[in-house]
């Protein structure tokens, strides 16, 4: 599990910063990371499997004064998991909501309604 205190250290962010160490670390930030959610929440509810988790922590992102930026950087490095400015990430994109567990319900659709009748 990935811990959530890179967040910061990878953020990379065009135009933020010139040359070759175009890199924002948690250096710029010090006295804000302490205080930005990821860093004082619990690590693994960014990375929960359940739905209420998931929503309590895109909601901590919603204070976030990184939460542009963190989203940003979350795009650009394809993260494979987990919420990132305020967003919910799985194989490197956004999604709306983690899938259930089990089979998908079968919606039939109203030519397959008509044919049953």
């Amino acid at each position: 599990m990935r811990a959530m205190t890179v967040l910061l250290s990878e953020l990379l962010v065009p135009g933020w910063a010139e040359g070759p160490d175009a890199m924002i670390g948690t250096s710029a930030f010090a006295d804000a990371a302490a205080n930005l959610p990821c860093h004082t929440a619990d690590p693994d509810l960014f990375f929960a499997e359940d739905n209420a988790s998931i929503s309590y922590a895109k909601s901590l992102c919603a204070a976030c004064p990184m939460v542009a930026a963190c989203l940003e950087g979350a795009l650009s490095r394809g993260e494979p998991c987990g919420v990132w400015g305020g967003e919910l990430f799985d194989e490197g994109r956004p999604i709306a909501a983690k899938r259930s567990v089990g089979r998908p319900r079968v919606i039939k659709s109203d030519e397959q309604v008509a044919l049953a009748s």
